[in-house]
């Protein structure tokens, strides 16, 4: 299994200079790489290389460099066409989708720069990496990180290393293969519930309010529009500096909750089901003061933790339709939309249960959950005669 580790790194004022100046540089060459792929209708990787390789070389880039600047250009393509694909950009002649095939894929002047042993390599006891720049080799640029991440570095890195830049500081992010536990047969489901107003919601009780998310996100969306009315070059400074912490404090969220349910499902012996609501934006209508609560729903993200985490642990993991989950009764089965009474009440038109919306709709997915995996399980070999 591969995961993604991050350390930051702390360069000398010259070394900083060094790696900036080559962040610039490569991007810069990797926007004329596009413009060129895009000009020759984007030919694979080697025919794009023989009309772009001899130029950067000339321009300082050594022969690694310049080949994870070509496939770095290639791969921008591939993600575009597989966007275009999925439908991500819109159908077939709209707006967003022409913008997108109408022109070269640019690049960032502090976009990523993906390096490999032979342009980078790490000192871990020393905690210092020695990385290639135009201006020649950097050695002894130092790098913090936690302890645990440490130790996952030294022992399960393999592969390459993104160098990017975010606000003037510097970071590493390290592929590490990581093993995954063998899968244990689960002796029953907990289901889990995704929701905005409890974030998650698992058929054994536990319940995680997004009372103080949704708080939080409502008090950074005032203090931006604030920021935003006065126009200051003061007030753009402080806009700058809060970028992305709220969805890093969204992601630091979606940690707690999946390391909280997958140690639930791994201490008890269970297994986890939850709902596969990949697509819900574009199937879900919704009015105006909605879309922005939905839109910064990091559900996906939440599924990515709770999936990656399980699999270290050797949790089974099923995902099932969601579909009636919160109008269905977990005691009788009767679907009603009349039984969601409201977000948090759930009153059985048939057997006249009463419980909680969320918990009742966890149980549901638990249920369908073993479902799943018992089909999965079961033999498809017809009877001898």
């Amino acid at each position: 299994m591969k995961i993604v580790t991050q350390v930051k790194l702390m360069p000398e004022a010259d070394q900083a200079a060094a790696l900036s100046a080559t962040l610039r540089t490569v991007n810069d060459l990797a926007c004329w790489v596009s413009e060129v792929a895009f000009a020759h209708g984007v030919p694979r990787e080697y025919e794009l290389r023989k009309h772009t390789y001899p130029r950067l070389k000339a321009e300082g880039l050594g022969a690694q460099a310049a080949q994870h600047t070509i496939k770095k250009v290639r791969d921008a393509y591939t993600t575009l066409k597989a966007n275009i694909r999925a439908g991500n950009l819109g159908k077939e002649g709209s707006r967003r989708r022409r913008k997108a095939e109408s022109k070269p894929v640019m690049f960032r002047p502090d976009a990523a720069q993906p390096y490999d042993d032979r342009c980078l390599s790490w000192q871990y006891d020393q905690q210092t990496v020695s990385i290639w720049t135009t201006s020649g080799r950097v050695k002894d640029v130092r790098f913090v990180c936690s302890a645990d991440a440490l130790k996952v570095l030294q022992q399960h890195r393999q592969g390459g290393s993104d160098l990017i830049e975010r606000d003037g500081v510097f970071y590493l992010v390290a592929t590490c293969e990581i093993p995954e536990s063998e899968q244990y047969e689960p002796d029953s489901f907990i289901g889990v519930d995704l929701g905005i107003a409890n974030i998650a919601t698992t058929s054994t009780g536990y319940i995680s309010a997004g009372r103080g998310l949704k708080r939080y996100r409502k008090r950074q969306l005032d203090l931006r529009k604030k920021l935003q009315k006065k126009r200051t070059k003061s007030a753009k400074r402080r806009l700058k500096a809060r970028s992305r912490r709220e969805q890093r404090h969204a992601a630091n969220q979606n940690h707690i909750i999946s390391k909280t349910i997958v140690t639930e499902a791994e201490r008890t012996g269970r297994g986890l089901s939850l709902e596969e609501l990949k697509g819900i934006r574009t199937r879900v209508r919704l009015r105006k003061p909605q879309r922005v609560a939905v839109h910064s729903w990091a559900f996906a993200q939440l599924g990515d933790f709770i999936g990656y985490k399980a699999k270290r642990a050797g949790v089974p993991l099923v995902f099932v339709d969601p579909a009636y989950t919160s109008q269905t009764c977990a005691e009788c089965g009767h679907v009603d939309k009349r039984n969601r009474v409201d977000q948090g009440l759930f009153i059985c038109r048939g057997c006249g249960v009463v419980a909680h919306a969320d918990r009742n709709a966890s149980h549901n997915i638990a249920t369908r959950g073993e479902s799943v995996w018992n089909a999965g399980r079961e033999s498809r070999v017809p009877a001898t005669p």
